[in-house]
């Protein structure tokens, strides 16, 4: 048939630009052109009668063979053009090597805003020189700098600060004790091990935090691991379900298609300082694979078809026809058909999803039972290689201004749903509820949530300015009525796979109950009166939440603020630990009545420069957390017992933070369109009696915090401690402006 010689020139197409692209990214930061310029110069200076290889030509002149095909003038201008080619290469490794120390230098970071010294524009203009012409997203991945591996006595000491404030004077004398214990014996043994590694390895930390933080746990990944992403706060392009689903679907497409042919813009701070691309790569066609010891991740080219959940039944969706995806209003119509569909559910399909929410092991065993051969198994084959996973809900989620819990419910929502209702271990999963908005629910093992972030803001941007809707809600475009239908997938699921449904669901719905969940728009200001403070907004958060924290449970704790390591090759997350001897000196001074403004405002900056500060020690390589983690895992391998790392990896993270960044400010003009702001998203608590709480700085006059815990305990309130936070804010700001009055 004619579509199929269409798909066949689509993918030849695909192809030729993926080859393309490949070139380009494999000799950046030259040009494939440039190599022509070579050749072309040293022929000139042959024919000018000079060697500029000093004899190589000729050498390599000599080592061709010699035939009635191979002339002297033709071996004297394929020697040319090897030798033009081999220096063409070393010039590529020289600029790849020149940027690479370039980027190591890291001083840039530590200046004061606005305040860049010689030195650093010298720097910068040096990058930006050698940094070349319209970068592809993978263009700088081989010339980013390794992960270094700090000294011992850094972190050590660094450690020993963190914890000052949390432990009285004989536990901290007895901590000092155990660290430098650690330190003469076995920590060089250790450190050799690991600098060892890190001469070899791409990362010396992320391929053992992927397999031991994530994969190798074996308790639910739903609400301990899984994270969520929520749509524009305050607006709804349209509340046909199909019609949400079809763009927002058609948009992902056109996404990933960027993404495989590596067209995308790679992220540069200041816009010249690269990130890794690394975690780009799984977004797509990707799917955790449960294990009796350790999952892994499942990885596939390019997939044709989505998989899509509705009132208990499974549908396969093809994405492509004729060599093209669907559009719109085609893949609309393919929606709508399922929701239409009165079809029930057969035995035990309706909660199999739940196997993914409970503990991994029961997961990994019943796999390998029930869904080894038939249809089960053709059917789960479609599931773990769909492009993803997508549910249309039959609830109705958002923001409403009337409803003050509306946003936990919609949080709690795309966080676990009803436990069955969505793939937990889909790369993710796209949520479209029956209203029309949407969300997305994220396994957490392949990358972080910035990944995820860029690729909705893009969707969202193009969902909303570039595809719309028509007057009545539907997506645009004609319909192509010849589609063939989405296909039900078939499933015989007996008795005894049924009881392990059930009791994966049991574990997974008590775990989804005990999540006590509070979104708290905070409005009175943002990121444009804290800037006015001269104080950087994630410091100014970090201290309200400290302040939030004492006085919703009367004591400090370990604190987790996550910061990202990505200007190094395949760097992932590092550990703030935000809680220090500067943040409850601050503390302490604000619930003093006998401390005044004026004291209370220079322990907050000095407060606020230590943050700043960790932070750029974590971003550039020079944190704790991730040192000590590898450390602990040498010793595992070299049967080495270490009293000291055992204690700081069981110290429970009672307050777990983290910012949501926004990416591609460019691609929604927020001051034309103010209400066409993103929530961010959220993530489960960490400790059982803790908080989780991540949050985002929308605009100048918005942050949203998403804020976590558990039912269980009763230390926590997210509600009370979303107050505590309001309230700690407005009290700093008042630090700025005395006449403001607490409220």
């Amino acid at each position: 048939p004619p579509h199929v010689y269409v798909t066949m020139w689509e993918d030849l197409h695909n192809t030729a630009i993926r080859f393309k692209n490949g070139v380009l990214t494999g000799v950046y930061p030259a040009s494939p052109s440039s190599w022509l310029i070579v050749v072309i110069a040293i022929m000139s200076t042959m024919y000018a009668r000079i060697d500029p290889s000093m004899g190589m030509i000729d050498r390599i002149k000599t080592s061709l063979p010699v035939s009635e095909f191979m002339t002297v003038q033709t071996q004297t201008v394929l020697s040319a053009i090897l030798f033009a080619t081999g220096l063409w290469l070393s010039f590529i490794f020289l600029l790849r090597y020149i940027l690479k120390a370039l980027l190591s230098y890291h001083g840039w970071i530590f200046e004061s805003h606005g305040k860049m010294s010689f030195s650093t524009k010298v720097w910068l203009s040096l990058v930006k020189l050698l940094s070349g012409r319209r970068p592809l997203l993978y263009s700088f991945q081989a010339s980013l700098p390794h992960l270094p591996v700090p000294s011992i006595d850094d972190t050590i000491n660094r450690y020993l600060e963190s914890v000052r404030p949390l432990l009285d004077d004989e536990q901290y004398k007895q901590m000092e004790i155990v660290a430098n214990d650690f330190k003469k014996d076995p920590a060089p043994k250790l450190q050799k091990h690991l600098k060892l590694k890190s001469w070899w390895a791409t990362n010396y930390v992320s391929d053992w935090w992927e397999e031991y933080i994530y994969l190798r746990g074996r308790d639910p990944i739903m609400v301990n691991s899984n994270f969520y992403t929520m749509d524009l706060l305050y607006v709804i392009p349209t509340h046909r379900q199909a019609s949400r689903a079809a763009n927002i679907v058609h948009a992902m497409l056109q996404y990933r298609r960027k993404l495989e042919r590596g067209e995308l813009t790679p992220l540069r701070a200041l816009g010249i300082v690269p990130m890794c691309s690394f975690q780009y790569e799984r977004m797509f066609n990707t799917t955790r694979i449960p294990g009796i010891e350790t999952d892994f991740v499942q990885h596939l080219k390019d997939r044709k078809h989505l998989v899509v959940y509705h009132r208990g039944r499974f549908f396969k969706v093809w994405l492509y026809y004729g060599g093209r995806h669907l559009w719109p209003s085609e893949l609309e119509l393919q929606f709508q058909g399922i929701l239409d569909d009165k079809s029930e559910s057969q035995p035990g399909e309706i909660k199999l999803p739940s196997l993914t929410a409970g503990n991994r092991v029961p997961w990994a065993r019943a796999r390998l039972k029930y869904f080894n051969e038939g249809v089960n198994r053709a059917s789960l084959e479609a599931i773990e290689t769909a492009a993803f996973f997508m549910t249309l809900d039959d609830e109705a989620h958002g923001y409403d201004p009337e409803n003050i819990r509306s946003l936990d419910l919609y949080a709690k929502s795309l966080l676990h749903g009803k436990c069955y209702d969505r793939w937990f271990d889909k790369s993710f999963t796209l949520i479209v509820y029956k209203n029309g908005k949407t969300g997305i629910n994220t396994e957490h093992s392949w990358a972080d949530s910035p990944i995820i972030g860029h690729m909705w803001e893009y969707v969202l941007a193009t969902d909303c300015f570039h595809l719309g809707y028509t007057a009545e809600g539907h997506c645009k475009g004609d319909i192509n009525k010849s589609l063939a239908p989405p296909t039900r997938l078939q499933w015989d699921i007996s008795k005894a796979c049924q009881e392990i449904i059930e009791g994966s669901y049991m574990i997974a719905k008590g775990i989804a109950d005990d999540v006590d969940f509070h979104d708290c728009l905070f409005n009175e200001f943002g990121k444009g009166l804290i800037k006015k403070c001269r104080t950087s907004p994630d410091a100014f958060i970090q201290l309200a939440l400290q302040l939030a924290h004492y006085r919703d449970k009367g004591e400090f704790c370990l604190t987790y603020e996550s910061s990202m390591t990505r200007m190094f090759r395949e760097g992932r997350t590092e550990t703030v630990r935000s809680c220090t001897c500067e943040s409850t000196a601050f503390v302490k001074a604000m619930e003093d009545e006998s401390t005044t403004n004026e004291q209370r405002l220079a322990l907050f900056k000095k407060a606020a420069d230590k943050h700043q500060n960790m932070y750029r020690l974590a971003m550039t390589g020079a944190g704790i957390d991730r040192h000590l983690f590898c450390l602990y895992i040498v010793s595992k391998v070299m049967g080495i017992d270490s009293p000291f790392l055992k204690q700081v990896l069981s110290e429970p993270w009672r307050l777990s933070t983290s910012q949501t960044p926004q990416q591609q400010l460019n691609l929604i003009d927020t001051q034309k369109f103010p209400k066409y702001v993103g929530a961010g998203g959220g993530f489960g608590p960490v400790a059982d009696d803790g908080y989780g709480v991540s949050y985002i700085i929308v605009g100048e006059n918005l942050i949203t915090f998403h804020i976590s815990s558990k039912f269980s305990s009763t230390e926590t309130d997210s509600f009370r401690f979303g107050q505590n936070i309001r309230q700690a804010m407005l009290d700093i700001r008042a630090l700025f402006n005395p006449k403001e009055k607490k409220m």
